[in-house]
C-alpha cells in the first residue's frame, strides 16, 4: 500500500452532548461536528492542553466545534457556556484519540 492512498479529505463527524445534567439543563441532547482529521499542530496543542491556561485550551476547542456545514459555532463575540465547552472538549479529545488507521 502507498502512503498517498491513506490521504483523504477530512469528513465532518457528528458528536452529541448527552451528559444527563446538561440534557436536563438545556432541554435536549446537543449535536455539533468536528473534522475526523486535524493538522498535526492541533493534535499537539490538544495533547498539551493540561499545560496550557484554560483560555488557550478553550481557544483550541472553539476552533474545532463546528456546525453541520463545517462553520465554527463560536465566532465573533459568540461563545458557548463553559459547561458545554468543557463537555465538547472531552468529547473531541475522546473522538480524536480513538482515530485509527484503516486496516
Amino acid at each position: 500500500m502507498k502512503l498517498k492512498d491513506l490521504a483523504t479529505k477530512p469528513k465532518l463527524e457528528k458528536l452529541t452532548i448527552q451528559k444527563p445534567e446538561l440534557v436536563e439543563k438545556y432541554g435536549d441532547e446537543l449535536d455539533f461536528y468536528v473534522y475526523d482529521r486535524q493538522p498535526l499542530d492541533v493534535y499537539g496543542r490538544l495533547a498539551n492542553a493540561d499545560k496550557m491556561e484554560m483560555g488557550e485550551t478553550m481557544e483550541v476547542v472553539s476552533e474545532l466545534i463546528l456546525d453541520d456545514e463545517g462553520n465554527k459555532v463560536c465566532q465573533d463575540e459568540n461563545t458557548l457556556p463553559l459547561d458545554l465547552q468543557v463537555e465538547a472538549m472531552t468529547l473531541i479529545g475522546n473522538f480524536l484519540g480513538k482515530q485509527q488507521a484503516p486496516q
